[in-house]
This record gives structure tokens, C-alpha cells and sequence, in this order.
């Protein structure tokens, strides 16, 4: 029941977080250099949870071929290939690796 009351709590503090900038700007225009913190916040906030997903509460613990494989994923990306298609570059990495390695 706990959990289902968090949950509870964190969608109304989402809805009242997300309710507040238009309630307080109005009309109002945001500054040119607020606009783009905001387009980079969520970027950030996923590059932040991917690497507590990797690397977890024990850095210790970490499954070396998934920073391996998101390397894979980036080094592909930079080269410019379709996300998905750099996704399948990942998975296949982690997979040959584990298999390589045992």
C-alpha cells in the first residue's frame, strides 16, 4: 500500500511541477538562454539514469560488457547511423562479448 501512495505522490507533485510554469508565466515569453537549459534537461536526466542503471549501488558489481556496449552505441551514433540500427550495434556488442568471454 506504501508504494501505491509514493507513486500517488510522485504524479501530483509531477502534475503541480509541470502546472507551474504556465500558471506562473502566463503569456510571457521565457528567455533565449532558459529555453535552451530547459531543451538540455532531459537529455541530462536520461544520460543520469542510464549510468545509475549500469553501474548500479556497487560499482563492483558492474557487467563490464554493457559500458562496453553503450560505447558501441555512442561510437555509432557519432558516425551517424540510425538510432535503432545503433541500439541493434549495442546489443549485439554486449551478446558477442559475454559470449567471447564466457
Amino acid at each position: 500500500m506504501t508504494l501505491w501512495i509514493a507513486i500517488a505522490a510522485v504524479a501530483a507533485g509531477s502534475f503541480l511541477v509541470k502546472a507551474a510554469g504556465p500558471a506562473l508565466l502566463g503569456e510571457r515569453e521565457l528567455p533565449p538562454w532558459s529555453v535552451g537549459v530547459i531543451a538540455l534537461l532531459a537529455p541530462a536526466l536520461l544520460a543520469a539514469l542510464v549510468v545509475a542503471e549500469v553501474l548500479g549501488r556497487r560499482w563492483a558489481e558492474v557487467d563490464w560488457t554493457v559500458p562496453v556496449a553503450l560505447a558501441a552505441v555512442v561510437v555509432a551514433r557519432l558516425l551517424r547511423v540510425p538510432l535503432l540500427l545503433a541500439v541493434l550495434i549495442g546489443v549485439v556488442t554486449a551478446a558477442a562479448l559475454r559470449a567471447l568471454t564466457g
